[in-house]
């Protein structure tokens, strides 16, 4: 089994990946908006932020947010299946502004195939 692990740079293509990643197999996974340190230090986004922010900020301020993506898969052809779905959603990973992707082996995993 893998772990992997992919910070999308377009917050707009995490829909389609999702939808990618499913047609290959997929079955779950949880997404994060998350921000990096180039976006913090380049956007300098919290200096454009409220002392008290309200929701209605946070939301105008979607841009600046990646997504975080993580999932379990049982196989290497699974690995290798997700990142061409992911290529071919965002483009080449070794392009700027695409995000990136890492895949960890798992040695136990517990919780993922839930009794019904």
């Amino acid at each position: 089994m893998f772990f992997i692990l992919f910070v999308l740079h377009d917050a707009e293509k995490c829909d389609p990946l999702l939808s990618a990643w499913e047609g290959v197999g997929v079955r779950g996974a949880t997404v994060m908006h998350s921000t990096g340190l180039g976006r913090m230090r380049g956007n300098g986004w919290m200096d454009d932020m409220p002392l008290f922010p309200s929701l209605e900020d946070f939301t105008e301020h979607e841009e600046t947010f990646n997504r975080t993506i993580f999932t379990v898969v049982d196989s290497e052809a699974s690995v290798d299946r997700l990142v061409e779905a992911t290529e071919r959603v965002v483009g080449k990973l070794t392009q700027p502004d695409t995000g990136f992707l890492v895949v960890l082996p798992v040695i136990r995993v517990y919780g993922m195939n839930k009794e019904r």
